[in-house]
């Protein structure tokens, strides 16, 4: 069931290397030096005085059994100095470089979400409609979190325990070989158990979870987004199984995975048994044969109790810092991968004209398609001009206005508006200057006048108030609740096609742009709503060069030109009675929208 919702690329391979990762979060970190210095000096600070603990018991125990004389006395005191030196030291230096961790932290991860949010935008149309917007959201603001498991866990633990059990094992082999020999082939026993269970018995399992974690996201998204088609068709009952589904498939992912992790802790538990056995019978021998002290038993425990206590969390702080790995490779992958469409480096703002265009023998196929679409393609459409698009279903029309807006970039030739390449100028200054009212306006669940202003989101309310009348907006949004001030929902839900689209065109107005692009962007509406829309949108037009998209052919009868389209070619092209007096495709499609295709075919 959740395999409906698996985006994963389909080659299989890695999102993004170890290595990636690692540089991914370095420049992070190095991004803020100052604070990355003090956090490493604190906890460093409080990794010596950790590992300076056992000295100072042996040293104190062996103060001790001098006895109560002016010697021992002087040197326990000496002793407990050091103790409580060191303890004091030991938390004070780790909540102080917690202190400076907090805000280090904090402003690394809000960079990740953001960046993530950037990288995301720049991707191309075609990547957005492969990839599921509920797992999409659900991985950048995953790896927010992932970069704190995967920071805390270096910061407080792993770090920590490498420099602790390196330190424990050199001193103590520095002092009894065996025992330091002993000391060191347990625990590295334990790191590689640790690491071969993550690696290879763990790390399949703990993908597929997380992939069943991203499903939960995607599905949930997926129906809510659909709310009015499932309660339009009945369809809860259904949808809730659906969904119960996929969460079962993530419920046994869980489920076998943490099994795995528990079966790795059994081992990893038996070798801190053998550590702790040994290395106490070990000094318990030296002790016997009159080669240990009291102290040094003490020290020998103190290290074990130091050593165990790094090593107990050590098996699973290495599958915590797997998983934040996993769970961030995503958003390490957005950043490495190069969107379809990008800005040259010397790209400059697009200077807007009267609106000409002109498509210079343009090449252009999809990725995934067998040929292309356009091939040598040209067309020149006059400043101020009114173009209206027709033709069947996948004849291009759509990928015409596409190309216009620079979605896509062609395989060769070129685009020019105005004189100017699509390809030499910024995208975003390019799409400034080009209004687009699409058949099914998606509006921001936003107010309103956010939603309005979209364009232009300083612009005054006076203008606001001015382009809404202009779109025969102002009337109902007066008598909305809020008025201008009224949220219209996730995609405009609370509003009529009517009254979404009524919007989009006083958005338009506001945008003031010398190209404006209508597609389809009244065949969804009632007829008394359409004569509203269409008086909105010839006021619109004035002044404008056009690009009409409709299957409707009523709609376009009043353009200056209508171009028809089959397989990427332009067949036809002239005015509507010049067209119908043609007998060709235009005709047909005519006749068709007419509902006299048979009377046609007919004559």
């Amino acid at each position: 069931m959740s395999d409906v919702y698996d985006d994963e690329r389909e080659d299989g391979r890695r999102k993004a290397s170890f290595a990636q990762v690692a540089a991914f979060l370095w420049k992070h970190w190095s991004s803020q030096p100052g604070k990355l210095a003090m956090v490493g000096l604190l906890f460093g600070l409080a990794i010596a005085a950790d590992l300076a603990m056992p000295f100072a018991s042996k040293h104190l125990v062996d103060a001790l059994t001098i006895g109560p004389t002016e010697e021992g006395r002087r040197a326990a005191a000496w002793g407990y100095g050091v103790v409580a030196l060191l303890a004091f030291v030991f938390y004070m230096a780790r909540n102080t470089g917690v202190r400076f961790h907090i805000p280090f932290a904090s402003k690394n991860m809000e960079r990740i979400v953001t960046d993530g949010f950037r990288d995301v935008q720049r991707f191309s149309a075609d990547w957005h409609a492969d990839n599921f917007a509920g797992a999409t959201v659900r991985r950048v603001s995953r790896a927010m979190n992932a970069y704190d498991t995967i920071s805390d866990t270096l910061v407080w633990f792993m770090i920590p325990a490498v420099a602790v059990l390196i330190g424990v094992t050199v001193l103590t082999f520095m002092q009894w070989p065996l025992i330091g020999a002993f000391t060191a082939a347990t625990i590295l026993a334990f790191v590689g158990v640790a690491y071969l269970s993550s690696r290879y018995y763990v790390a399949e399992p703990l993908k597929r979870y997380i992939k069943a974690d991203t499903a939960i996201g995607a599905a949930l998204a997926d129906a809510v987004s659909s709310n009015a088609t499932v309660k339009a068709f009945g369809a809860e009952q259904r949808e809730q199984a659906r969904f119960e589904g996929v969460v079962q498939t993530w419920t046994k992912e869980a489920n076998h995975t943490w099994t795995l992790l528990t079966n790795a802790w059994v081992i990893q538990n038996i070798l801190l048994w053998i550590l702790q056995a040994g290395l106490l019978g070990l000094v318990l021998l030296e002790w016997g044969a009159g080669r240990a002290t009291a102290g040094d038993a003490v020290f020998a425990i103190t290290s074990f109790m130091l050593v165990s206590g790094y090593l107990r969390t050590l098996g699973e702080n290495v599958q915590n810092l797997q998983k934040g790995i996993a769970d961030i490779e995503d958003v390490v992958a957005y950043a490495l991968e190069r969107a379809d469409v990008t800005d040259r480096p010397d790209a400059r703002a697009f200077e807007p004209g009267e609106g000409r265009i002109a498509f210079e023998g343009v090449s252009f196929g999809y990725k995934n398609a067998a040929e292309a679409l356009y091939s040598d393609f040209s067309l020149e459409i006059a400043a101020g001009e009114t173009v209206a698009l027709v033709g069947p279903t996948g004849s291009g029309k759509s990928t015409f206005v596409k190309l216009v807006q620079r979605l896509y970039d062609v395989d060769s030739g070129a685009i020019r508006i105005d004189g100017q390449d699509v390809r030499d100028v910024t995208q975003a200054s390019l799409r400034r200057a080009i209004a687009l009212v699409p058949q099914d306006p998606a509006l921001f669940h936003r107010t309103l006048r956010e939603n309005i202003a979209y364009a232009k989101p300083d612009a005054p309310m006076d203008d606001i108030v001015a382009a809404a009348k202009r779109a025969r907006a102002h009337d109902f949004i007066e008598k909305l609740p809020f008025g201008y001030d009224t949220e219209v929902g996730e995609r405009g839900v609370k509003l009529s096609g009517g009254e979404r689209q009524r919007v989009a065109l006083a958005r338009a107005f506001l945008a003031n742009a010398p190209i404006l692009i209508l597609d389809e962007a009244t065949s969804s509406l009632d007829v008394e709503t359409e004569r509203e829309v269409q008086a909105a949108m010839a006021e619109l037009k004035q002044g404008r060069t056009t690009i009409v998209i409709a299957h409707r052919l009523s709609t376009v009868r009043e353009a200056d030109r209508i171009l028809v389209f089959d397989r990427g070619r332009i067949v036809e092209q002239g005015k509507h009675a010049e067209l119908v007096s043609a007998r060709g495709l235009y005709a047909r499609l005519n006749a068709m929208s007419r509902g006299d295709l048979l009377a046609e075919e007919a004559a």
